[in-house]
């Protein structure tokens, strides 16, 4: 498949730029994408033009508030994409099903379905919060998250299983089951899950939260 040069190395920068906490220089952006710095300056240029990168005090280049215009344009169509895995969730696992994002160290609950035939319902509702750490969804997305020799336990055999499973940790009797949605290192951490009060198979539901995870996976790469 053929590509746009010039188009290829501007989203290249911005993806250099995005990795960069502190900023990075124009020289060092053009040793980076293998380019005369002179054509480095005319990428730039043409990304400060839609103010997707911006200079700090120092000259620095990092992220302009256009990214951050898209990525808020971004989550009302990944959500709308995931109403239906979520539902078919519900009804699959008999169950709360949910996604859940990172919001600095609390996990935020973005959307809830209820399965077809819910006669008790559990208080996991959109806009709900709690810690990262407690939870089957917040243990999922920290589970994505590079190796730290200062994980906790659940962190770790969550990312040996490739989900998570807590009990009573946010509702006396309830059963989380999650799974993080890769992102393949973009900065958008979430997760989906399902939460029942009893009866849950928890062998089933997390091969169907896994499921879930790599279909809205695919919403992220898309």
């Amino acid at each position: 498949m053929s590509t746009l040069q010039t188009l290829d190395r501007g989203l290249r920068a911005l993806d250099i730029i995005s990795q960069s906490p502190t900023g990075i220089s124009v020289a060092e952006l053009a040793a980076e994408l293998g380019v005369h710095r002179a054509i480095c300056y005319r990428i730039v240029a043409t990304l400060e033009a839609h103010s997707l990168v911006a200079r700090t005090d120092s000259g620095r280049l990092r992220l302009g508030v256009g990214a951050a215009v898209l990525l808020s344009r971004f989550e009302p169509q990944f959500l709308h994409g995931a109403r239906p895995v979520l539902t078919e969730l519900a009804d699959r696992t008999h169950a709360t099903a949910f996604v859940a994002a990172a919001e600095g160290s609390e996990c935020v609950v973005l959307m809830v379905a209820e399965p077809s035939d819910a006669m008790f319902r559990v208080g996991y509702r959109v806009g709900s919060r709690h810690p990262l750490h407690r939870g089957a969804s917040g243990i999922a997305i920290l589970a994505l998250r590079p190796p730290n020799e200062r994980d906790p336990e659940p962190v770790r055999q969550a990312r040996r299983d490739g989900y998570s499973i807590t009990t009573g940790e946010l509702e006396r009797g309830a059963v989380g089951v999650s799974a993080g949605v890769p992102a393949d290192g973009q900065s958008l951490e979430r997760s989906v899950g399902v939460v029942a009060l009893e009866g849950l198979d928890t062998d089933k539901a997390a091969a169907a939260v896994v499921d879930a995870a790599r279909r809205l996976a695919r919403l992220v790469a898309t």
